[in-house]
């Protein structure tokens, strides 16, 4: 497994990438844009090539995030039209970063019903997905049910995905704190998880996941990261993450609250022990 953290690209994406390699990280995540924002900054394409070039050099694996503030499913077209620009610029960012793929939110229905709003989803995708080109997966991302989110089940994001005209340009990212606040999994029922990621066909287009511990309890519906061990979830549950090999090779970066980037080093550490233990079956 590739283990890394979040890194802010707000030096240029070339010292994110040497960030991440003096935190012992094997991957790192970074957004596209500022997260609460849809106005990119002028690409340095150099810079970036730079990074790609110490990224493939060192083996680091990237994810890119796309902001917050889209709406997949707005039925508003003025929102609509601003998703679909953004999140067809984020593609070309991470493509330039190298990236396996752009996470992105799943919809919101704000109040026009599931079956809307997944219409409305697919929609959106098909218009955003229409010609681009390239490696870089556009990464959906199951949710924690805050809400009118859509995306809380692993079955609903395959439906989603096949319903589009371009599956093959969407894979998965599945959040360990989401899954848990939604009630989709605990330690208990890990062993159900991964079976039903293999049933449904979710594991074969999983691409990322996102590592954290919850501050909320199990399907209180709430996305509120912690870090690991200290949350709801724990140490021992979120091991089985790392000891699976039906997930070997996939990168897995750490989102949890930090004050700095720094703290992340142990952290990347402490999962490396985390991997290393038998902490139950």
């Amino acid at each position: 497994m590739q283990l890394g953290c979040h890194i802010s690209v707000a030096k240029g994406f070339y010292k994110a990438s040497r960030r991440a390699r003096e935190l012992g990280a094997d991957a790192f995540q970074v957004f596209t844009k500022n997260p609460r924002g849809l106005r990119p900054k002028k690409m340095d394409y150099k810079d970036a090539e730079k990074g790609v070039r110490f990224c493939r050099e060192h083996n680091l694996s990237v994810v890119a995030h796309t902001p917050y503030i889209t709406n997949l499913s707005t039925p508003k077209d003025d929102l609509h039209e601003v998703t679909v620009r953004s999140i067809r610029e984020d593609l070309h960012i991470a493509e330039t970063y190298g990236a396996v793929g752009a996470v992105v939110h799943c919809g919101k229905h704000v109040g026009e019903g599931v079956e809307e709003g997944t219409r409305r989803m697919v929609e959106t995708l098909n218009e955003i997905l229409t010609d681009i080109e390239g490696d870089t997966l556009l990464l959906l991302e199951n949710t924690a049910g805050q809400g009118t989110e859509l995306g809380l089940d692993i079955e609903d994001l395959v439906r989603i995905r096949e319903a589009t005209d371009y599956p093959e340009k969407i894979g998965f990212c599945f959040d360990t704190c989401h899954a848990f606040a939604a009630g989709t999994w605990k330690e208990d029922t890990f062993g159900e998880l991964i079976g039903k990621m293999e049933e449904t066909g979710y594991l074969k287009h999983l691409v990322a996941i996102h590592f954290n511990d919850s501050k909320a309890p199990y399907g209180s519906r709430k996305d509120r990261h912690e870090k690991i061990g200290e949350g709801e979830i724990g140490a021992s549950a979120l091991s089985k993450f790392l000891r699976c090999d039906q997930l070997e090779g996939l990168p897995i970066t750490l989102e949890t609250p930090v004050s700095d980037e720094g703290e992340y080093a142990e952290e990347i550490r402490y999962l490396h022990r985390l991997k290393g233990e038998k902490m139950g079956a």
